[in-house]
């Protein structure tokens, strides 16, 4: 901790290392398995950002002699092969963005083919505009009515992409992306709104709405004399994707995610029951629910709540019957999903994604949707060759001259440069913000206990002007900042999930990065252990 160390006497002797040219290049290959709206100041700076960060990926390919640095797929690749329309494959090139990453080329095909998807890619490599592309190009192929022509009953039919991430940043960004795809006249492939934070349920109809989960459910829940608002929601949304899927259904978000995947299968059940027996429902050897367990088609006063208990009663005391006649039936979320038609899409997107258990999140994602196609980085859990690893083993006595060392290996105060340095509480990023600036480094703060309104703040600077972000785990997932070129551990992550989110705030998008960090001896055990996996090529975020 460096807390203790606020106030220290700071040692004015160190010198700023030269840092070393970086060349590293790298082929990857994906693994395609199937295992059993914010203000208009921050758009504009995350449009800018995006295009910056792809543009960059493209020069540093052309420096290379066209090898695009496992980053890119490749020339034969383009939007258009993978099925993708003009007006999109338009809106993305004036973006910036002239083809896939390796990561959407991957994706994008299943998604569009309506299949539900599991992309766990590593950090950096396009998992955003992967699914956020073919989703709002096959809304586009929904024919609308004129907007003159649009009546309350068509507005409230129309289709939606609903799209849950665990905080305010992220759905922030989220909305970004999707609205810096333009068409030719300037105008906004989609309308997108955000619900989270302080922002309310949009007085529009969105055709893409981001949230997080508590503030989804606090609006769905709120009491509703009619019984409509909430059934209206969950007929319109017909593509959900989880950003952020192994925060999202693990810890404090489960329960909020896994009630909320419960109303959006109710409300597919209904619908299937509303249109007609579905024969196509496979039958072989699954279990439909009796009479007593399964309320009948057009029971609108039968609650979802009610309607997964049952189910789940009705799994324990089958499960119980089979085990006395001493058969074995596989008893999972596949029983659920096989009784009705689908008429929602389901896409799933981490860069960390355990699978070790069935409490950790691909856990989860295999028992509750088996079908569904999982697009694997081959990164994914692994170190990625184009780091640069520095390790530096501290004492109490020498962390502050390390850390000071540290910064001003890449640091220069005459240059746009970004260094990211991570804490593990909010008192040592305070402490260490104050240490820094004593010695003449400038910083900026981004953690939990600081407003919304200072975070904003603070991440558009650095994006805009660089300089050094000293921050906790809140800033270690999902951000997308351009050009980070030195993340620093002033304290080495808990696990090694959170080293992996950390370190995949540099080297994105086919670029380079130096990672520093600094550990004692009380780390030293996971240290080894992520270093031996690193060298290995073996998965990292598994380990203790």
């Amino acid at each position: 901790m460096l807390h203790h160390l606020r106030h220290a006497p700071l040692l004015h002797h160190l010198h700023p290392r030269l840092s070393s040219s970086l060349s590293f290049s790298s082929k990857y290959l994906l693994i395609l398995s199937n295992p059993s709206s914010p203000p208009l100041h921050q758009r504009l700076v995350h449009t800018s950002s995006s295009r910056a960060l792809c543009t960059a990926a493209e020069e540093r390919a052309e420096i290379h002699g066209g090898e695009k640095d496992g980053f890119f797929a490749s020339d034969s690749v383009t939007w258009k092969s993978l099925g993708i329309s003009d007006r999109v494959a338009q809106a993305l090139t004036d973006s910036g963005f002239h083809g896939p990453s390796l990561v959407q080329a991957a994706c994008i095909p299943h998604i569009l083919r309506g299949s539900d998807v599991v992309v766990a890619a590593e950090t950096g490599s396009g998992k955003t505009h992967g699914y956020l592309v073919p989703l709002i190009d096959k809304l586009g192929t929904v024919s609308a009515p004129p907007e003159n022509e649009l009546t309350h009953d068509a507005l409230q039919n129309q289709e939606m992409i609903l799209v849950l991430c665990p905080n305010v940043m992220l759905c922030d960004q989220v909305v970004g992306m999707a609205n810096s795809l333009l068409d030719q006249s300037g105008k906004q492939l989609v309308k997108v709104a955000a619900v989270c934070g302080q922002k309310g349920w949009p007085m529009i109809q969105p055709d893409v709405l981001v949230s997080t989960p508590g503030a989804l459910l606090n609006y769905l829940c709120e009491y509703d004399r009619e019984k409509r608002r909430r059934d209206q929601f969950l007929r319109r949304v017909k593509f959900v994707v989880f950003d952020e899927a192994d925060m999202l259904l693990c810890g404090s978000f489960q329960n909020q995610v896994i009630r909320l995947i419960h109303m959006l299968r109710f409300d597919e059940k209904l619908l299937s029951r509303m249109t007609g027996p579905n024969e196509e429902a496979k039958t072989d050897g699954t279990h439909e629910p009796d009479e007593e367990s399964d309320p009948e088609v057009g029971d609108t006063d039968v609650s979802y709540e009610d309607e997964i208990e049952n189910e789940e009663i009705l799994e324990i005391s089958t499960a119980e019957e089979e085990s006395s006649n001493g058969t074995r039936v596989r008893k999972d979320w596949r029983r659920v999903r096989e009784i009705y038609t689908r008429s929602k899409q389901y896409v799933f997107v981490a860069a960390t994604l355990p699978q070790s258990g069935k409490k950790t999140a691909g856990g989860v994602l295999k028992r509750m949707f088996p079908d569904a196609t999982w697009v694997s980085g081959a990164r994914l859990h692994r170190h990625n060759p184009r780091l640069e690893q520095r390790w530096i083993q501290v004492t109490a006595d020498t962390q502050v001259d390390d850390l000071l060392e540290a910064v001003r290996y890449s640091y220069k105060s005459d240059e746009l440069t970004r260094t990211m340095v991570f804490t593990n509480t909010v008192e040592s990023a305070n402490s260490i913000t104050d240490i820094l600036e004593r010695a003449g480094i400038r910083c900026l703060l981004y953690h939990s206990e600081s407003s919304m309104e200072e975070r904003t703040a603070n991440l558009c600077a650095f994006r805009d002007t660089g300089g050094v972000l000293v921050c906790t785990d809140a800033a270690a997932r999902g951000l997308d900042i351009p050009n980070v070129s030195h993340v620093i551990q002033a304290e080495f992550a808990t696990s090694a999930v959170d080293f992996l989110h950390r370190v995949g705030r540099t080297a994105r998008a086919g670029l380079a990065g130096v990672v520093t960090s600094l550990y004692t001896r009380s780390n030293r055990d996971l240290v080894n252990a992520v270093r031996d996996a690193e060298d290995t090529s073996q998965p990292v975020a598994e380990l203790a």
